[in-house]
């Protein structure tokens, strides 16, 4: 039920998003590149509105944004709930599961911190 919810909810955000975009594309486009400025997307001089505007609100954007959200679902930790197997990525780049590194009934202990 939670992924069909999601499916009409980014399915109809899409379809306004580029219908917008058809009616009023330069009024689309300054609301785009605001969004870049909040994700510091347009630091990069190299990537310019030509380069990623467009695709906003694209089948393959579509596509992507459920793929997240769906993947999300399964990411949701609960009290009283099995704990999610979520991805994680070693310093590296290989990608395993957190569940990869439990060893028989030995538990698995979390440490998050930061050194600056």
């Amino acid at each position: 039920l939670q992924k069909i919810l999601i499916l009409l909810h980014v399915t109809t955000c899409v379809v306004v998003g580029k219908t917008l975009m058809i009616l009023f594309p330069n009024a689309m486009k300054r609301y785009i590149l605001k969004q870049g400025e909040k994700s510091r997307m347009n630091e990069n001089p190299k990537f310019s509105y030509e380069n990623w505007g467009p695709t906003f609100f694209s089948f393959k954007y579509l596509l992507f944004v459920l793929k997240v959200k769906w993947k999300r679902l399964e990411d949701e930790a609960l009290e009283g709930h099995p704990a999610p197997n979520t991805p994680v990525v070693t310093f590296s780049g290989k990608v395993h599961h957190l569940f990869d590194f439990m060893q028989d009934n030995r538990p698995l202990i979390l440490n998050f911190g930061s050194c600056t």
